[in-house]
């Protein structure tokens, strides 16, 4: 998500002007807002008016309008988000009180005020606008001619490229020197996708994780061309990179590489290791002792109130 302008006062109070990029960025908005906060944003208002004749018709608007926040609709699947409330900015076209919907999408500028930002909603802010940052794992979910780069934070798993090439099957001497070197170019992709996308500095480890040998093949051929071109950046980090096994070269077969104890270990020091952990935590208290684990907002916040669970488990499901 794309900071474009941040004021927030020593007190707390403050805006922030934003332009979410990706689907993830709805995500971080969700769990931004809460009720009580403003939105600003440009919509659009059916308005009647009088014409000419004297007869009412209706006119499409494009205007911009301050909102209190009141009902939050997210669907991740579209998309898109819809945000409810009264008008609290003065118009033309609309009275001061008068309710109204912005549906916030990709590419379109917001700007977010609260009363009090406090600290989990600029951690939750930070987290959004530099991923970068945040993201102190990576993976490489890959197959012959598939592969995805993702950044994984402490509470999301971010797509940062999709690679796909045309691999020619084994069929005859000239066609397995067709796949062959359609498969050397595929693999200098992921490797400058790698380098374009992962920060060294910044992330603990790297998985590299597919079926059969492609990932052994792919490491193998990377270094390679480490050594050759001198990339120093590769050698030097080869230690944080990590050889698995998974199902396919497909985004879902994280879940698996990140559960399995291998992957885990190698991670215990990450952000998205304590995530797993507590999810685990959080299904084993769910199948051995129900009583104490809960989601879904309402019984999360009742049981917070309670103290009748362990507060770090019952967060995980608070939305």
């Amino acid at each position: 998500m794309k900071l474009l302008k941040k004021s927030i006062d020593k007190d707390g109070m403050g805006f922030v002007h934003l332009r979410p990029e990706e689907a993830e960025d709805l995500w971080h908005i969700y769990h931004l807002i809460a009720p009580g906060d403003q939105l600003t944003s440009k919509t659009f208002r059916r308005i009647q008016k009088e014409n000419a004749s004297g007869n009412m018709e209706s006119d499409r608007v494009k205007l911009t309008l301050t909102i209190a926040i009141e009902k939050i609709d997210f669907d991740p699947g579209q998309e898109e988000m819809r945000i409810s409330g009264p008008c609290v900015s003065e118009n033309q076209h609309i009275k001061m009180g008068a309710y109204h919907t912005i549906d916030l999408a990709l590419n379109k500028n917001f700007t977010v005020a609260k009363h009090e930002w406090d600290s989990v909603a600029l951690t939750r802010l930070d987290e959004a606008t530099n991923i970068e940052k945040n993201a102190d794992a990576a993976a490489v979910v890959m197959n012959e001619g598939l592969a995805h780069v993702c950044l994984i934070t402490g509470s999301m798993t971010i797509l940062r490229a999709r690679i796909e090439c045309s691999v020619p099957k084994k069929k005859g001497a000239a066609s397995l020197a067709g796949h062959d070197k359609a498969i050397l170019k595929f693999y200098d992709q992921v490797v400058e996708s790698i380098l374009r996308h992962i920060r060294f500095d910044i992330v603990k480890a790297v998985i590299i994780a597919s079926p059969g040998y492609v990932r052994d093949n792919f490491m193998q051929h990377m270094m390679e061309e480490a050594q050759r071109k001198a990339t120093s950046v590769l050698l030097e980090n080869k230690a944080k990179f990590l050889v698995v096994h998974s199902s396919s070269g497909h985004m879902h077969s994280l879940k698996e590489i990140l559960a399995s104890p291998e992957v885990s270990s190698k991670l215990a020091d990450t952000k998205a290791a304590g995530e797993v952990k507590a999810l685990d935590e959080f299904y084993a208290t769910l199948r051995d002792d129900p009583s104490r684990a809960f989601y879904g907002w309402g019984h999360v916040k009742a049981a917070n109130d309670s103290k009748s669970s362990n507060n770090s488990i019952a967060r995980i499901c608070e939305r």
